[in-house]
Order: structure tokens, then sequence, then C-alpha cells
């Protein structure tokens, strides 16, 4: 990568998709998206459900068809490539999931999960260990985690081996998919914590997928806020989620959970007169 790329850039990224009915035209999920993400930066996308936001993730990790545009990383072209390119990109560019149960098999034992991409990768079974009891030492897991099975742990201990699984291949970029979203409040703090604190350590950098604006305040430098597949508002982070220019944005800050009840009351009831005031027609 040179000065002039950024690590990820998404350029004019068209995604479409069929519908069903006799010359129906396609949906279109994505219009058009540009966005950057530099090396070592977080990048947060939020939006409601139907925004495109996790289409864009999976874009950018080929399980999405590209139906114009392109997404570069490193400056060269990634969108449209095989399958055996896309598995050699896989080094690079990994994914944290939303549902670490799902997304882990049950069947096998942490050590396995962790051990199994080191092996397909080449290296020596004694290394592989090594770097599994590495890998549980970076995200504050116990050495003894690695003989037990995922549904011994609690969800964001689950978490936290999903995202040793994605840091296994000493990846570039992880495209975290909703990643906390399923966790409590205090869960999701401590979660938030050990991905900055892994990217301080290794420069990782994050495409954060989200609906929660106050998620991407606590991790993110940048923020993209997309609206029925669109960005509609993007800026550093600390900007876009207390001072939201468009009215959407503001909507989702509305919507962000507290911990204060009080605040929370009174972040409702705003949220109401704004909704209301959005509905009311124009005099």
């Amino acid at each position: 990568m040179t000065a002039a790329h950024p690590l990820l850039e998404a350029d004019r990224v068209l995604v479409d998709y069929p519908v069903k009915g006799w010359r129906r035209p396609p949906f279109r999920a994505l219009k058009g998206i540009s966005l950057t993400v530099g090396a070592g930066e977080t990048v947060g996308l939020v939006g409601e459900s139907g925004s495109g936001k996790t289409t864009l993730g999976r874009a950018i990790l080929g399980l999405a068809p590209v139906t114009g545009g392109e997404i570069r990383f490193e400056g060269r072209t990634i969108s449209g490539l095989g399958k055996r390119e896309r598995r050699a990109l896989s080094k690079d560019i990994q994914v944290v999931f939303q549902d670490p149960y799902t997304s882990l098999n049950p069947a096998m034992s942490v050590g396995d999960i962790l051990t199994e991409p080191l092996l397909v990768d080449g290296i020596s079974r004694a290394e592989a260990e090594r770097r599994v009891r590495s890998l549980l030492d970076e995200v504050h897991l116990p050495a003894d985690a690695a003989r037990r099975l995922p549904r011994e742990f609690s969800g964001g201990q689950r978490q936290r081996v999903a995202i040793a699984r994605a840091l296994s291949r000493d990846p570039r970029l992880i495209v975290c998919d909703e990643p906390v979203s399923a966790l409590d409040l205090s869960t999701q703090s401590r979660v938030l914590d050990l991905l900055i604190e892994i990217q301080e350590l290794t420069g990782v950098a994050y495409l954060f997928v989200t609906h929660d604006l106050s998620v991407v305040r606590h991790i993110s430098h940048r923020v993209a806020v997309m609206y029925r597949g669109e960005i509609v508002e993007e800026g550093d982070a600390a900007t876009v989620t207390s001072e939201p220019a468009h009215p959407y944005t503001r909507r989702l800050l509305l919507a962000a959970p507290v911990p204060d009840p009080a605040r929370q009351a009174g972040r409702r009831a705003e949220r109401h007169r704004f909704l209301a005031a959005q509905a009311a027609p124009d005099h």
C-alpha cells in the first residue's frame, strides 16, 4: 500500500438483488456507495435494518454481488475475485459476526477452532498451539479455554473467541458485523475496549457495522451513516455522534440506549417529540 491509497476503498459501489416476478426490476441495496478505511483506522458504519450497512460489509467480504463500481484493497480491485483469489485474500480481511455461538462450530474445542486456519496456512501443529496460547492471552481468556467447547462460555467470552479466530492470521482489516449487539451494556463496553486494545497493539483496521450510534462513538475514528442504500452523513466520530447534521442521524442518536435511567427517559421523550415533529405536515 502506498500513501496514495487507503487500505480499503469502496468506489461508487452498486449492489442489486433479483426480485421474484416477471420483468420486475432488481432491488438496489447499495446506491453508489463510496467509503475509505485507512490502515489502523476504525470506521463505524451505522444505520437501521435495511439501510444497506450489512450489505456493504458482505460486498467487501465477497458475499454480496457488486453490480457496479469497485472495491479496492491496498489499491487492488477485489470485487469480482474468484474463489481461489478470495481465499488468499481472507488472510488480510477477516470478519467477526454478530452471534458468536452460530459462527463457532459447537462440536469443536476452542483450541481446534483457533488451530484450524493456522494449519490450513501450513503452520506446524506445535507452532499453531503456541499461537493459540498467545491469541487466548490477547483476548484475555485463560489458557485452559483451549480445551473447552463454545457452549461452556458466556456470550461475551464466545465473542472473544471469535475475535481471536479473526486475529489468528494477522489480518490488516476486520469487518465487525454487529459484534456486540447481542451483549448487555457492560459486556459490550468490555468487548469494545478489547477491540481498541488489540488495534493499538497490532495496527489492525476495523469496519465496524452497527445500528447503535453510542457504540460507534466508543470505538470509531470516523462514522458513515447509511439510509436506504446511501451514505447520508459522514465525518469525525465525535462530531457526528454529538452534533448530527442529518435528521436520520439525529433519530439514531436519540434511539441509542444510555445506562442512566433518567437520561434514558429524557432521551426517549426527546425522540418522541422529534418523531412527532418529523411527521407533522408543513404549514
